[in-house]
């Protein structure tokens, strides 16, 4: 009688995903803290796809790629979570081989495709930072979705191979896969036949495609930091790079833990397989649930519209009507793009260059004709702290007269 393990055919039926092999009596222990994370990277995404839609000061480069980052984490870890949990929870380990072409396609898809919006948004950034004055006429609305139609289509046509090259694989050793979910090598692994070839296009498409977008992202973080460097005071050094700390984090969270797994999973057989799955689940779950945590913690006008989505019901009609009384102004601190809502006198002191005191009193009389301009492309090279104390001078000026 032959091995329950081992079956004879082509095309299997049905493929047998085996958890954390060695761990499977802590399974529904396991399950608690996956279930956690994939729980706040469903609410922490669809809070960034929110927020963006319904705060128009967002509607941007910057925050258009982060929705599509949001998205392909959703995407990305809902292609396994669900799977993963009925196996620890109700002991649900089959699943259908076309089943297993299909999740795995989706979850090296969307990493690719991660990777590339992490390059798009790089690029966002330098310009940014290097070209601010241009930033609106480069990054315009039509160039960004160009961009992210280059991204999905990249990844598309180069993680389609993966399951038409699975399946003209005979299958005739084991249906067992010994992780949580469906990936090409681990399928690739179970072939009766020579793989090479899915192996050196898994690696072609590790190192050819991703070590690419590494290399890109590299580049342009020497010529942001060259940029930044060169500018005249540590405070405006500072606050320039912090707005390169989101990006860099969340560039990190996905590239280090992606680029350690796939070594070991290649070079380092002698490594326990259970801590080989501990460190793919972890590459694969923590960037979807840490993404939305760093651009929420570290993106000011991301987290001033969470904070007003919570307190907006305890703000009393006697407050509103103050507030809406006085005088004010709205700034987003952004390098790429300034805009001024609110009116500046033009009756009040300046104490700056004559010039750019003539331009913002043309944006004073602008705005009381409804009209909103971009205070960047008008005050060109005025440091940001002389434009606030500026602004901050007229307000009261305004009060006392």
């Amino acid at each position: 009688m032959s091995d329950s393990n081992t079956t004879d055919f082509t095309n299997p039926s049905t493929f047998i995903l085996m958890g954390i092999p060695g761990l499977e009596a802590a399974h529904v222990w396991i399950s608690i803290p996956f279930c956690a994370m994939y729980v706040i990277a469903i609410l922490g995404n669809f809070t960034i796809l929110f927020i963006v839609k319904t705060e128009p000061s967002l509607h941007r480069p910057m925050y258009y790629f982060l929705c599509m980052l949001a998205v392909s984490d959703l995407v990305l870890s809902t292609s396994i979570l669900p799977k993963m949990l009925s196996n620890f929870w109700f002991n649900s380990r089959e699943i259908s081989f076309s089943a297993c072409l299909t999740q795995l396609y989706f979850l090296h898809c969307f990493s690719v495709m991660e990777s590339g919006i992490f390059v798009a948004m790089a690029l966002d950034r330098y310009v940014a930072i290097c070209h601010p004055l241009r930033h609106s006429t480069i990054l315009t609305n039509p160039r960004v979705t160009k961009i992210g139609l280059i991204v999905v289509l990249r990844s598309d046509i180069f993680i389609l191979p993966y399951p038409f090259l699975l399946r003209q694989w005979p299958y005739c050793r084991t249906s067992i896969i010994p992780q949580p979910y469906c990936a090409h090598m681990a399928v690739a692994k179970l072939a009766c036949a020579d793989t090479q070839v899915s192996s050196y296009y898994g690696l072609f498409v590790q190192f050819c495609v991703m070590g690419l977008d590494v290399i890109f992202i590299v580049i342009s973080y020497i010529l942001l930091l060259r940029a930044i460097f060169s500018l005249p005071t540590k405070d405006a050094r500072l606050k320039t790079f912090g707005t390169c700390i989101s990006h860099l984090c969340a560039t990190l969270v996905f590239y280090i833990p992606g680029l350690f797994f796939s070594l070991t999973y290649r070079f380092y057989q002698h490594v326990p397989l259970h801590f080989h799955v501990l460190i793919a689940n972890v590459y694969l779950l923590m960037p979807p649930m840490l993404n939305p945590i760093i651009y929420g913690v570290r993106t000011k006008q991301i987290r001033d519209r969470l904070l007003r989505l919570f307190t907006q019901n305890r703000t009393s009609q006697g407050s509103l009507h103050t507030l809406n009384s006085r005088p004010h102004w709205r700034g987003t601190v952004n390098h790429s793009q300034w805009e001024l809502q609110d009116a500046v006198p033009a009756d009040a002191p300046c104490q700056q260059t004559p010039a750019a005191c003539q331009q913002l009193t043309l944006m004073s009389r602008m705005r009381l004709t409804g009209c909103r301009v971009n205070t960047r492309a008008l005050v060109g090279e005025m440091e940001l702290d002389n434009l606030i104390k500026y602004l901050a001078e007229s307000q009261q000026h305004q009060q006392v007269s």
